[in-house]
């Protein structure tokens, strides 16, 4: 008999705020333990919670790029239980009226999926996307532990998606999807849902998988494997407790709902306890807080915020500019980069829109491969950021057309690059200074026959089948030509004219 495998996914982010849920102290990772608490995280009698707004403001948001609804009324509740990093022995969270429910996430995935969204792409269903608090941080050494409540009542949304997913790998795609939604900015300060740093913990993720005989629809017990704190333990573990999953069904065992953890030493899970259900938490409403009823213009002001999907402003460049799928890739991670190409590409085709096709798709490569494979990275490395460059659209297009139109080799595009990010000079100076490149053919005939009479050995083993000695003959016509010829162009003479002569 063929099983499959169901996969519900419940993820928890970190949100990216400058206090905590419900007091003043600092949500900031890394420092002392516990110097940033107070009576209200730290759960001490009598103290009342104040809830973060912008934390309620990303939670909406983020939502919103789940494709979720916005509730009109939710409220917060009390999840309770007793663990040593829990002060107050409760987590506030969301339990039945969560603050945005019913969306989709698509994302890019070559194998099969159960589900396609509204642009073609293997999709997963979110139920909800709700705010909760953090918990603290356990410590074991030697011969005691210790707890680190700096962490506790950290803002914190949990995403959970439909039992949408089917294998390792189609879970692994899903949460690097979400992490790309939810931080797509660039290194500038752009907005985003949260830094899904996962080494400093800002996400975790539960993993709820069951296995069933194909065709069944009845789910099978419901295993859930608590706090993975990585994509890759979590494909890993999927990889490992699918198949254990399979067995026991195979040999006529029998699966019980169970918590089990994940070894990422041995490479395997553990049972940690059975039988777990929502009624063993107690919830109730939180009676502190009131219940949350956004006004409409609240609502507006959240949805303005919306910044593209990842995944569709891709598609949007392959579509519109002609890029390759790693140069759309590109501009899909980073906002800044892809928004100056952008205001380019458009000024470039409003002005040549007579260019063929053809022409258009080079000049476009060439003019993102100058931002992607040139000045980006000089940047990097400078540890500069685009707004403090005086790089106007004149100025990358002259570079990038000078190149294109085979003014200017490769490496003088890159020298250019170079004075033109440190002294900020006019980039048409800079070209004119270091010399155009020399793309006439009636010119270059002339110094290729000139290379091939200075060295008619070279010539020889050429016509003799030795291909690389034309090499060395491209080496000689840049030589007379002071490092301006057209390499490429040069190539195609050298080659045309020994093959003419019969040499």
């Amino acid at each position: 008999m063929d099983y499959e495998a169901v996969i519900g996914l419940e993820t928890h982010v970190q949100l990216r705020t400058k206090s905590k849920m419900w007091c003043g102290c600092a949500n900031e990772f890394g420092a002392p333990p516990n110097t940033h608490v107070c009576p209200v995280c730290l759960g001490l009698p009598g103290v009342l919670p104040v809830a973060n707004e912008e934390a309620l403001r990303l939670t909406a948001l983020a939502g919103l790029l789940l494709n979720c609804t916005v509730s009109r009324y939710a409220k917060f509740d009390r999840k309770n239980y007793f663990y040593p990093d829990m002060p107050k022995n409760y987590q506030i969270t969301q339990y039945d009226k969560p603050s945005t429910v019913g969306g989709f996430v698509e994302f890019e995935f070559a194998g099969e999926a159960n589900l396609k969204g509204p642009n073609g792409f293997p999709m997963v269903r979110i139920t909800r996307a709700h705010i909760e608090e953090d918990v603290g941080k356990n410590f074991h050494f030697e011969r005691n532990s210790g707890v680190d409540f700096n962490r506790a009542g950290v803002p914190l949304m949990e995403i959970v998606s439909e039992p949408d997913l089917s294998s390792a790998e189609m879970a692994y795609a899903y949460l690097n999807a979400l992490k790309d939604i939810l931080r797509h900015a660039d290194d500038e300060g752009i907005e985003r849902v949260s830094e899904c740093d996962m080494e400093k913990g800002m996400v975790r993720c539960d993993v709820n998988v069951s296995v069933r005989p194909k065709g069944q629809q009845e789910l099978g017990a419901k295993i859930e494997i608590k706090n993975m704190n990585s994509f890759s333990g979590v494909r890993k573990a999927l990889e490992y407790e699918i198949p254990r999953q399979i067995e026991v069904l195979k040999r006529g065992g029998k699966l019980v709902q169970s918590t089990r953890r994940w070894d990422d030493v041995a490479g395997i899970t553990e049972e940690m306890r059975t039988k777990e259900h929502a009624h063993d938490y107690r919830y109730f409403p939180e009676p502190d807080l009131m219940p949350l009823q956004p006004s409409d213009e609240w609502r507006d002001q959240v949805e303005r915020s919306v910044w593209e999907l990842p995944l569709l402003r891709k598609q949007r460049f392959l579509r519109e500019y002609f890029l390759t799928a790693e140069q759309a890739e590109a501009f899909r991670m980073n906002l800044r980069v892809g928004d100056h190409f952008e205001r380019e590409a458009k000024e470039f085709l409003a002005t040549h829109g007579s260019l063929s096709q053809q022409d258009k798709t080079r000049y476009l490569h060439d003019f993102a491969n100058t931002i992607i494979q040139t000045l980006h990275p000089l940047l990097a490395a400078r540890k500069r950021a685009w707004p403090d460059l005086v790089i106007t659209s004149s100025g990358t297009l002259a570079l990038s057309g000078s190149f294109t139109r085979g003014e200017i080799s490769s490496s003088t595009r890159s020298q250019i690059a170079v004075e033109w990010i440190d002294s900020g000079k006019d980039v048409q100076k800079i070209i004119e200074e270091k010399g155009r490149q020399i793309s006439d053919i009636g010119a270059l005939e002339q110094l290729c026959e000139q290379a091939i009479a200075a060295n008619p050995g070279p010539a020889a083993d050429y016509t003799a089948g030795k291909a690389a000695a034309l090499n060395f003959l491209k080496g000689q016509v840049m030589k007379l030509s002071k490092g301006k010829a057209n390499p490429a162009l040069v190539g195609e003479l050298l080659e045309r004219r020994l093959k003419s002569s019969g040499r």
